[in-house]
């Protein structure tokens, strides 16, 4: 049974969350202070994280980028703040997801769902023989999920790095935001396209000489994007 730790101050909002995780299957813990939230996080071993952006004691922002610093588990930051700013923001420091108050309890348990399950595949690919894609001095070792520009290795998140590779597998195809959000999330973009304009902002910055001409992740003006071979 997968475990999820929920993070969020308004009490009514995270047992409504709870109930509805819990009827799909899931073990569910709470934590109503930024603080404890923190440690628990980043302690204990939890399946995947709710993480609510305005909190006491310590703010969503600090906690995700705590998490991302010790461990890859999912993670999902909900908010009544809608500024694309503070969504950027999220993302940028390796949320998996965004997703603002008010929302369908039934779409945070799609969501969840779909975060696990490719988290899951990803885990369990482990156990195959290292694949490596190499172009121009980038190296993808997709069994070990490590990147490296030049021998020299970049960290990545989980998202950031299934983007890269699934664009780098894919040479010369033009994919639009909507098909990598579909690919790489799993899910329908819903009209919210930003996570994935964020994410090749956040890869460029970490593979690219100078970002404004990249060799690698090329813009396609008005469609999408293009890995150059």
């Amino acid at each position: 049974m997968s475990k999820i730790l929920i993070v969020e101050d308004e009490e009514s909002i995270a047992d409504l969350e709870r109930d509805y995780l819990e009827l799909s299957g899931f073990e569910v813990e709470i934590e109503n202070s930024g603080d404890v939230g923190l440690q628990r996080a980043v302690n204990e071993d939890f399946d995947l994280i709710i993480l609510d952006l305005m909190l006491p004691e310590v703010d969503g922002f600090e906690i995700c980028k705590k998490i991302r610093e010790e461990k890859n588990t999912p993670v999902i930051m909900v908010s009544a703040k809608k500024d694309d700013i503070d969504k950027i923001r999220g993302l940028g420091l390796g949320a998996d997801d965004y997703m603002t108050k008010p929302f369908s309890p039934s779409e945070l348990v799609a969501r969840v769902k779909a975060h696990l399950a490719r988290y899951e595949r990803l885990i369990g690919s482990s156990a195959q023989e290292n694949e490596i894609i190499e172009i121009r001095g980038l190296k993808i070792d997709k069994t070990a999920r490590r990147v490296y520009i030049n021998d020299e290795e970049k960290t990545f998140t989980t998202k950031e790095f299934d983007l890269l590779t699934f664009l780098a597998q894919n040479p010369n195809h033009v994919f639009t935001k909507e098909e990598l959000f579909q690919k790489i999330w799993d899910m329908e973009s819903i009209g919210d396209i930003a996570t994935v304009t964020v994410h090749i902002k956040k890869i460029r910055e970490k593979i690219e000489v100078n970002t404004a001409k990249p060799q690698y992740i090329e813009t396609i003006w008005g469609v999408g994007y293009r890995f150059k071979v």
